[in-house]
């Protein structure tokens, strides 16, 4: 049984604990401001794996705590993504193991490769433009999603004509080169994202609606038991077919 420490106990993290039994998995330790304790060798002393869902200003340094610890880990926190190069240096230095994604929902991995293979489609129909929109629950810290952010990247890479994504309201024309990507933040919304190709003959829109958090959970449950005894700087994405078998 796989034993796991969860560093962050919000929504994620009690949902984790409720499905890690059913999934052969163990917690050991759950550290968060709010229980008054903190990441050290004795609170994380038991774990095989960490995975951490906490928020965008804590991400990194618990982080740079757990490899200090040699510990692998998982992480769901997005907004801190200016860092990553610092933790891979960490990851490589330490020969820990180490995942991050701005979703670990199979279904939102597979929704950004069918965005892909459409933005390459819509790339050489030059009549459409288009746009994003993400939505989620009023107690969301940061605003575009780290999924909107992976979403803009596809669209950039694969669509000659937007060299540029605006996240923010505009108080003028959006200009031609420039992709919108709008963000809601209001009630209990899990998560939605689309991106919409519009024409004068057509909208073309592609979407994905989480019903709950727990595709979210049950992917960084099995990143956590793939990762175990291993080394190495993981996108989730990139090892999607082998985590998910």
């Amino acid at each position: 049984m796989l034993k796991i420490a969860l560093v962050g106990y919000g929504q994620m993290g009690k949902l984790i604990e409720q499905l890690a039994p059913q999934n052969d998995c163990e917690i050991v330790a759950i550290i968060d401001p709010l229980l008054d304790n903190e990441i050290n060798a004795e609170t994380v002393a038991d774990a095989d794996v960490c995975i951490e869902f906490s928020t965008p200003d804590a991400a990194f340094e618990n982080i740079k705590k757990l490899i200090d610890l040699e510990k692998n880990i998982i992480t769901g926190t997005t907004g801190w993504y200016d860092d990553l190069d610092k933790i891979k240096l960490m990851v490589e230095k330490k020969g820990t193991g180490f995942i991050y994604a701005s979703n670990f929902s199979v279904g939102m991995n597979l929704f950004f490769s069918i965005v892909e293979s459409t933005a390459k489609l819509i790339n050489q129909a030059k009549e459409y433009d288009l746009f994003g929109l993400e939505m989620h629950h009023k107690k969301k810290k940061d605003s575009p999603s780290g999924t909107a952010k992976v979403l803009s990247k596809i669209i950039l890479e694969n669509i000659d004509r937007k060299t540029k994504t605006q996240y923010e309201k505009l108080d003028r024309k959006i200009e031609k080169n420039e992709f919108q990507f709008a963000s809601i933040r209001s009630g209990n919304i899990p998560g939605m994202h689309s991106i919409s190709f519009d024409s004068e003959a057509d909208t073309i829109e592609l979407k994905h609606t989480a019903r709950n958090r727990n595709g979210l959970a049950l992917g960084a449950i099995k990143s956590a038991k793939w990762i175990n005894n291993k080394t190495g700087f993981y996108n989730f994405a990139d090892k999607l077919n082998e985590i998910t078998g």
